[in-house]
């Protein structure tokens, strides 16, 4: 009975008979999880940056900075095509799949929940310095624990309402700082609007996510690297014509040629600025995907938390924005924040593993019994 037991210990370790990310290699997993940080960390500062830049140089239209976050989803193909559609831990709690109205009909008011969202942080942006905005967005996290309690039954443990308030007063710290800094031009009164706007596209986001994990659950009844890939291409490209609506039918169209020729750096620069940022959205949202295929929403909205703490000395550098006394404390709440919401993960995720593998190994136990 030892030497059977032994063998199934050892087919066990091969993983042959596990959920997708399970027969993964623990190095290997991470090694996943860290690309797609990579990606998400790198696109979010790069497309914040040149959102900015675009401002800074004499772009003046909301709706194009509106439209630039979702035109380049038709990349989101690339890997729906070539990579292997593993699947998660839950792959699927029912057989059966929504009709194609209602998903139709989910996919619709998602692109429309996210196409207001990318107005008010293209409204935010164009009256905060990248480092002030990048630094009201981290608050997301905060908002996230807030819809993932109420719609997710997240726990709110501790260290994640340690994590809340800590944000909380990070983005009070920057609403209440006397020396905040806007681009040049910009009132005080702009600059409230621009830090309203942009707190509330950060609840926003974090209500989308919260809202995107709730239809795996209680609609789409499955979560594929597929179903994950796609409702992010179907609600940007919802997204993408409601501000193309958006476009022309406020009028900014007409101003467009205008703005190029007017674009400091020359027409060129505008261009590749505007096709860069579109290009750095996508591959935020790929790491953003892969997060939450990988991981979890909460995970994923962790880490790009992360990056928009880490904006700011990139905006420090590319654009010498000021980082006074209270900036810099604002964000190392930020990132404390993020590291009480991380070490929650960690925790989370030992226990998960410990008690996988103690039902594995009770399983093969089983089994052993009855050869």
């Amino acid at each position: 009975m030892n030497d059977n037991l032994e063998q199934m210990l050892i087919q066990d370790e091969n993983l042959t008979d596990r959920p997708p990310f399970l027969k993964l290699r623990r190095w290997q997993w991470w090694l996943l999880v860290a690309i797609n940080i990579l990606f998400l960390i790198a696109g979010q500062a790069a497309a914040v940056l040149l959102g900015r830049f675009y401002y800074d140089q004499g772009g003046n239209s909301t709706w194009m900075a509106t439209f630039v976050q979702t035109a380049g989803f038709p990349i989101l193909c690339i890997p729906l095509i070539f990579l292997h559609p593993y699947q998660k831990l839950e792959t699927s709690t029912s057989s059966t799949y929504p009709s194609i109205k209602i998903v139709a009909l989910l996919y619709f008011v998602l692109g429309l929940l996210v196409a207001g969202d990318n107005m008010l942080y293209s409204v935010g942006l164009l009256y905060l310095s990248a480092s002030t905005y990048s630094l009201i967005c981290a608050t997301q996290l905060a908002f996230n624990a807030v819809f993932s309690y109420l719609l997710n039954s997240q726990k709110l443990t501790a260290l994640i309402l340690n994590s809340v308030v800590i944000l909380s007063l990070s983005a009070a710290l920057i609403a209440v700082n006397e020396d905040s800094d806007g681009p040049s031009g910009v009132s005080k009164g702009k600059y409230l609007v621009g830090f309203i706007c942009t707190l509330g596209a950060s609840a926003l986001y974090s209500l989308l996510l919260s809202l995107m994990q709730l239809s795996f659950q209680k609609v789409l009844r499955k979560e594929t690297y597929n179903v994950v890939l796609e409702m992010q291409i179907y609600t940007s490209l919802v997204a993408t014509c409601v501000s193309t609506a958006g476009l022309f039918g406020s009028g900014e169209w007409k101003g467009l040629q205008d703005e190029m020729k007017g674009f400091k750096s020359g027409r060129v620069s505008y261009v590749l600025t505007l096709v860069w940022a579109a290009v750095s959205w996508q591959v935020c949202a790929v790491g953003v995907v892969g997060l939450i295929f990988a991981v979890s929403s909460l995970f994923s909205n962790v880490i790009s938390t992360l990056s928009l703490a880490i904006t700011p000395l990139a905006a420090l550098l590319v654009f010498h924005d000021e980082m006074n006394g209270v900036k810099v404390i604002a964000m190392l709440l930020a990132l404390c924040g993020f590291c009480s919401y991380i070490y929650q993960n960690y925790l989370d995720d030992t226990k998960a593993r410990k008690s996988e593998s103690q039902s594995h190994t009770d399983d093969v136990i089983q089994e052993s019994h009855h050869v």
